[in-house]
């Protein structure tokens, strides 16, 4: 199961996927086309309406497969189950997602909200054949009307409503503090200054400007790019990534306190490993809403992935060791296989133990002259640190299991970033 933060997102397994909030929460269901709208009213699945084609939330769930003709995302919507008040109000809503055989898949627990009365929870769509789920996690304070409007639903009301302003006037982060603000929070948590880096800035002020756009946090454009493409398309190599794609602060105080309210954010905001940065915001005209985007790197060096690895084969045997396992050698020849594997995820944009030549890493091993008689494999992405790729892998029970697996003597790491999902990790075992 994956634990989802705002804009994470995961592949989706086929068949039917039920969602559920445990909690005094309504749920409703909005299914869009590739524009992010709804076709007509026969599209929005709530308490009265209670199904379309593919979404039965009440008593069956959501199948993508199932879709109306043209329908291209079906986003998930979070109420409070009394007819008005806040969110804040309420206990913290947790969605859980399970797959067509009750499995879980994934799990999100969104920011706490404030004023809101209606949050985007999450939203399904598709990317080429596949379906991925993103976490949302946008409140709206003007109730389901304001919502549907902005989906493309036509709502008749009694009385005319207040017009909504404009946006204000927007000011260059850098201009009120953000640099200081942000090296402020580090300092404190015992971390390193960032320096402005131009490249993640040019990158940054892409990403929000495709979410003002589209209207809703993504960690991907209207076209696919991730934020981490954007990254790589400025022509900056990184050796660690983070971000954080937020919608709503007013200003830069307002953004960085947002990102020291949750553990997770904040972990990223003060990461020691972090050393550059470059952030944007940017309205949506519609709305007013800011959409930031700020990026979080290290910059790839030589000597960079050498030091990664080896901290990786460190951890690993620290872990092992705990348990009173013999550690792991370093196996040069198995870590240029994992190496090879994490820079063939990168390139070819996919993200699996089998390549897409068919190759499984024991087939992968034995090709590179391999003589183990048992091989394993552990792969990650997203994470932004040897410790966080290990401590990961140990919360997994198949990761876990190579970890310690007695009949493994050997080890080879790979480490590349530069994906859809910034960086990739690999550990090939042997024994």
């Amino acid at each position: 199961m994956s634990e989802l933060i705002p804009g994470g997102n995961l592949p989706l397994p086929d068949g039917t996927l039920t969602l559920r909030v445990p909690g005094p929460f309504d749920l409703c269901a909005l299914v869009t086309d590739a524009g992010g709208r709804v076709r007509d009213d026969a599209d929005f699945v709530d308490y009265n309406q209670r199904s379309a084609p593919g979404v039965r939330l009440f008593d069956g769930g959501i199948r993508p497969a199932g879709l109306r003709a043209g329908a291209d995302g079906v986003t998930v919507v979070l109420s409070p189950a009394a007819t008005s008040g806040a969110l804040g109000a309420l206990p913290a809503p947790t969605l859980h997602v399970t797959d067509a055989g009750g499995r879980p898949v994934a799990r999100f627990a969104p920011p706490p909200a404030q004023r809101e009365t209606v949050l985007l929870l999450a939203e399904l769509y598709r990317r080429g054949p596949a379906w991925k789920l993103r976490a949302l996690g946008q409140g709206y304070a003007d109730g389901l009307a304001g919502l549907a409007r902005d989906f493309g639903v036509e709502v008749t009301e009694e009385a005319p409503s207040t017009p909504r302003p404009g946006p204000g006037p927007v000011h260059a982060p850098g201009s009120d503090g953000f640099l200081a603000l942000v090296n402020a929070a580090r300092a404190e948590a015992g971390s390193p200054a960032v320096t402005l880096d131009p490249r993640l800035a040019a990158a940054a002020r892409a990403h929000s400007s495709g979410m003002a756009a589209r209207g809703a946090p993504a960690s991907e454009g209207a076209d696919g790019t991730s934020v981490h493409q954007r990254i790589t398309a400025c022509g900056y190599a990184y050796l660690t990534v983070g971000e954080h794609l937020v919608s709503g602060p007013r200003t830069a105080a307002e953004f960085v306190q947002y990102c020291l309210s949750e553990e997770r954010s904040r972990r990223t905001l003060c990461e020691p490993a972090f050393t550059e940065a470059g952030w944007a915001c940017v309205p949506d005209r519609r709305s007013g809403d800011l959409y930031w985007t700020a990026l979080w790197a290290r910059p790839f060096t030589p000597a960079g992935p050498a030091r990664t690895v080896t901290e990786v084969l460190a951890l690993t045997n620290a872990e092992r060791a705990a348990v009173g396992l013999p550690p792991l050698a370093a196996d040069p020849l198995l870590a240029a296989v994992a190496q090879a594997h994490s820079a063939d995820m990168v390139a070819h944009a996919f993200y699996a133990h089998t390549s897409p030549d068919g190759r499984e890493p024991w087939d992968r091993a034995a090709a590179a002259g391999s003589r183990h008689r048992r091989v394993g494999e552990n792969i990650a992405c997203g994470q932004r640190s040897p410790a966080e790729v290990v401590h990961g892998w140990m919360d997994s029970p198949g990761h876990r299991a190579n970890i310690l697996g007695p009949a493994f003597s050997h080890l080879g790491v790979g480490f590349t970033g530069g994906g859809r999902d910034g960086t990739y990790w690999t550990q090939l075992f042997g024994g």
